[in-house]
């Protein structure tokens, strides 16, 4: 009898439930406000909404990190070259979150082993002279080996790619960026860690991955207070051949 009375009852409240849904309106969750706005894409060119950092033709939009002068880096063919002598490049534009859009190129006679071979290093923060900010290495890791946490797509020192998608020498590759700079309060202390989702040539190696401070080559990252930083390249003092980019965007998010 119980058994009888407790399905009697799921049976009433089921009926209670599907009758109490069909009256309710379908519109009540559709939500028309606000649109999202329309970006345009077309074949291998930026999104309409990108702010072009480089377009083959000049380096207008970066300056030498030393003294904040015109970017020496040679331009030639679309592409710029690293001019290693003339030290690190970054962007006149500062920027906190954005989504970025990077093709390198290392050269096919690169000579070299491990890290003195094709190394480079994208800077999503800029926070300094020199080597300070956030780096992404850049670096020929085809049949290279070197330290995993600072091997092509790592966050350097910090953390391992989930996979090495390294294509040979002389052929372009991408790397595509979603950064979340990290945020602080007026005082200075960590509200919320920087995060950074890294795809090199089409394969995801950096999932959201929460940075535990600012690149450093010796010891332990560590957190300083900034604002909207200028985006980065390095000039590594390795001897190998220097290296070369194109096609690079940004979208702020």
């Amino acid at each position: 009898m119980k058994k009888f009375l407790f399905l009697l009852s799921c049976s009433i409240l089921f009926s209670a439930q599907q009758s109490f849904a069909q009256k309710q309106d379908p519109a009540a969750t559709e939500v028309w406000q606000p649109e999202p706005k329309i970006v345009t894409t077309e074949g291998n060119q930026a999104p309409s909404d990108a702010f072009i950092l480089f377009d083959g033709k000049n380096l207008s939009e970066w300056v030498s990190v030393k003294d904040n002068s015109p970017a020496k880096w040679e331009v030639s063919n679309g592409v710029f070259t690293v001019k290693k002598e003339t030290g690190n490049i970054q962007t006149k534009k500062s920027f906190t979150d954005y989504q970025l859009h990077l093709e390198w190129q290392i050269p096919a006679n690169i000579t070299g082993t491990g890290q003195g071979r094709g190394n480079s290093g994208l800077f999503l923060a800029s926070t300094g002279k020199g080597d300070d900010g956030y780096e992404i290495q850049i670096l020929d890791c085809f049949e290279n080996k070197t330290y995993v946490n600072g091997q092509v797509g790592s966050i350097y020192k910090q953390s391992i790619p989930l996979a090495n998608p390294s294509r040979k020498p002389g052929q372009w590759q991408t790397y595509d960026v979603i950064w979340t700079a990290p945020r602080f309060n007026d005082g200075g202390d960590l509200l919320s860690p920087a995060r950074v989702t890294l795809i090199h040539n089409g394969v995801l190696v950096q999932n959201n991955t929460i940075l535990t401070g600012g690149t450093v080559y010796v010891g332990k990252p560590t957190y300083k207070k900034h604002g909207a930083t200028p985006i980065k390249l390095q000039a590594h003092g390795d001897k190998s051949e220097p290296m070369s980019f194109r096609n690079i965007w940004v979208r702020e998010l």
